[in-house]
């Protein structure tokens, strides 16, 4: 029931921006805290990004605070990862993530490549 779909991933130059979209349906949208995270090739997947779903509380991995921000609109069920002065440690396939009932839900995942 539970489904989340990201898009907007490309590739881009470093310094570059991107904003990544996760269209999310199956459950109320606007109680939930989102989550974005990322993973490259024989690494674990590391947490990018919250926004929580009461008060719209942000919180950023240390490696990310300052150009990446995320946003949710919750009459469009979307959550938004805005990532801004790109650099090439940033190319990772990135996740949208929920919590619902226990259970961790994961998109399909969206491709970033950052070239240096």
């Amino acid at each position: 029931q539970v489904q989340l779909v990201e898009s907007g991933g490309g590739l881009v130059q470093a310094g570059g921006s991107l904003r990544l979209s996760c269209a999310a349906s199956g459950f109320p949208f606007s109680r939930y805290t989102m989550n974005w995270y990322r993973q490259t090739p024989g690494k674990e997947r590391d947490l990018v990004a919250v926004i929580t779903g009461v008060g719209d509380s942000r919180h950023y991995a240390d490696s990310v605070k300052g150009r990446f921000t995320i946003s949710r609109d919750n009459d469009k069920k979307t959550v938004y990862l805005q990532m801004n002065s790109l650099k090439a440690e940033d190319t990772a396939v990135y996740f949208c993530n929920v919590v619902y009932w226990g259970k961790n839900y994961w998109g399909q995942g969206t491709q970033v490549t950052v070239s240096s």
